[in-house]
């Protein structure tokens, strides 16, 4: 006789044939069938399951799966309660999405019934944690949402959603799961039809970019006299990397990596003119935007007059975002690397063996490095703490490191060469990603060294107990670094922008700026059983990099350097 299956173990058993190695957590009392269902799965062979991996709070559960999936390539699945866990993830699965990271996020939903069934209600908040549309709250934001409405269209279901969320444009999918339906047995497991696939995953692929738009991109590059490329996301493939270098190397093309979420191009090649468009932006008669959701700000830069615009990737006009006004003088929708090689082998049979001009913005290039090293050799004496000194000391230690930033590494001062080395922060800026990124991107690389960069808001915003609990939990030494200039500096810097004369301009203390009286980070990674160190002098940096480094790579232990920063 063959023992019956509930839909929770037909729901783990699915993710475990379709290689999801891993379910981030933090549950409630909706998940009693899938605690039963792991439980069950030591006393029979189901075969392979995703590793449960306990989070103590949703956005530390959200990133880390955000980080293993950006390293690993592969597919995580996140598990949260109804629609509390729900709305605490939502700012970590908005980073996702902006980024096209695929994540199978589920959720419990309120029992259904009231009485009479295995999984009914028997708890208080199983009235008051019931929405009439449980998905609304984030349905902007993923690429699907379903709730499972039988225990024999789990499979299906599970399938449909790893297939939407692993093609392209890849992103997250949420999936509601009612306590009841999980907890009801499967008719297939009850005619011993346990284990056996019936269909085979299909993922759409972004199609080949359309023959007449790289014909015409190709033209528009050959005859340019300044041509220059943009790119923001394309590194999220290494293949790509390597051709957009091969491209630029070919036709001698300046590359700008605008506000860079990943690595797209080596940022010590010569043709890197770093990562904002201002100043070179201004004098290019044709632009090639690959994957960038914002190539420029069009407050602060202003296209030549005649300049043409190339924009293209799976996406190339963005459709996700609500307004992008940004010239496009030709569109084209494919993969990167596929346009890359052909548009190079049309411009190469159109040059003709014509001598390639030289990069046109290599002063641009060494007027740069002139200017951040004028300011490095300042940095290194300034107290307090100078964040380009911080972001050199970095570079010095980081050797191959896998990097995650949440905004304060100084990109300028740092030098990235190959693929899967960086990570930046989404252009969503939900805060509190890097940490639990930085945790996922060990997990998915555990011989790796990895360095989480953070700002002091970004630290507070990433739930740091929770946090330091995992890295300890799972044994995923990182070393966190924290810029702590006790201060929100986005909302400092906006303010000035906006009013750079004004009344805030001159205060020593501006409301909703000053983070004054922050408590001593730490001592938080030193109860989590961590290394911590606070460092409030430039000379003292580098030994104490060299203490954290030993701490994280000899004695496995996650460490934490509290770094005091100017405002």
């Amino acid at each position: 006789m063959v023992m019956s299956e509930s839909a929770a173990e037909v729901f783990l058993r699915t993710l475990g044939r379709l290689n999801v190695r891993y379910i981030f957590g933090n549950a409630g009392t909706d998940a009693a069938p899938l605690v039963e269902a792991y439980a069950r799965s030591g006393v029979r062979n189901t075969g392979p399951l995703p590793k449960p991996m306990l989070a103590a709070h949703e956005t530390t559960a959200v990133s880390m799966a955000h980080g293993y999936a950006m390293v690993s390539g592969e597919l995580p699945a996140v598990f949260v309660h109804v629609n509390v866990g729900t709305a605490n993830a939502i700012c970590s699965i908005m980073n996702a999405a902006r980024e096209n990271v695929p994540i199978l996020l589920t959720a419990g939903r309120s029992p259904i019934y009231e009485d009479s069934r295995t999984g009914s209600r028997d708890a208080y908040i199983h009235w008051g944690q019931e929405m009439f549309d449980q998905a609304s709250m984030l349905r902007e934001v993923v690429k699907w949402d379903y709730e499972l409405r039988g225990p024999d269209q789990t499979e299906l279901v599970v399938e449909r959603a790893v297939s939407i969320a692993m093609s392209e444009p890849r992103g997250p999918v949420y999936l509601t799961l009612p306590r009841e339906v999980l907890a009801e047995s499967t008719k297939d497991s009850a005619n011993g039809d346990i284990g056996s696939p019936r269909r085979r995953l299909s993922m759409a692929l972004p199609p080949e970019a359309n023959a007449e738009g790289v014909v015409a991109a190709a033209q528009l590059l050959a005859r340019a006299e300044k041509p220059l490329i943009i790119v923001g996301n394309s590194g999220r493939h290494p293949e790509t990397v390597c051709e957009l270098v091969a491209f630029a190397e070919g036709f001698q093309i300046p590359v700008v990596a605008h506000s860079a979420r990943y690595l797209s191009f080596p940022s010590s090649h010569e043709l890197h003119l770093g990562f904002d468009p201002v100043g070179v932006i201004e004098e290019a008669d044709v632009i090639l935007v690959l994957e960038c959701d914002v190539p420029w700000i069009p407050k602060l830069s202003r296209l030549r007059e005649g300049c043409r615009v190339i924009h293209a990737g799976p996406d190339p006009l963005f459709s996700n975002i609500p307004i992008r006004g940004f010239q496009a003088d030709l569109v084209i929708g494919g993969d990167v690397s596929s346009l890359l090689r052909h548009m190079g082998a049309l411009i190469r049979r159109q040059r003709d063996g014509q001598r390639v001009p030289r990069n046109w913005a290599a002063a641009t290039r060494e007027k740069r490095i002139e200017s951040r090293a004028v300011l490095l050799n300042e940095a290194a004496s300034m107290h307090p703490i100078h964040p380009a000194w911080v972001s050199h000391c970095v570079e010095d230690i980081k050797g191959d490191a896998i990097v995650v930033n949440e905004y304060p590494l100084g990109l300028d001062h740092c030098e990235f060469t190959h693929p899967g080395t960086y990570f930046g922060s989404s252009s969503s800026a939900g805060l509190g990603w890097g940490m639990g990124a930085a945790l996922g991107a060990k997990l998915a690389e555990p011989d790796r060294l990895v360095i989480a960069t953070l700002g002091d808001g970004s630290y507070i915003f990433a739930n740091p107990v929770a946090a330091h609990y995992a890295a300890s939990q799972h044994d995923l030494p990182v070393l966190f670094i924290v810029f702590n200039n006790s201060r929100w500096g986005a909302v400092h810097r906006a303010t000035l922008k906006v009013y750079p004369d004004g009344a805030a301009s001159a205060a020593s203390e501006n409301a909703f700026v000053n983070l004054d009286g922050l408590p001593d980070f730490e001592q938080v990674c030193a109860a989590a059983g961590g290394y911590g160190e606070r460092v409030e002098r430039a000379e003292d940096l580098p030994a104490a990099l060299q203490r954290a480094l030993k701490a994280v790579r000899d004695e496995k232990r996650q460490a934490l350097l509290n770094v005091i920063c100017q405002r």
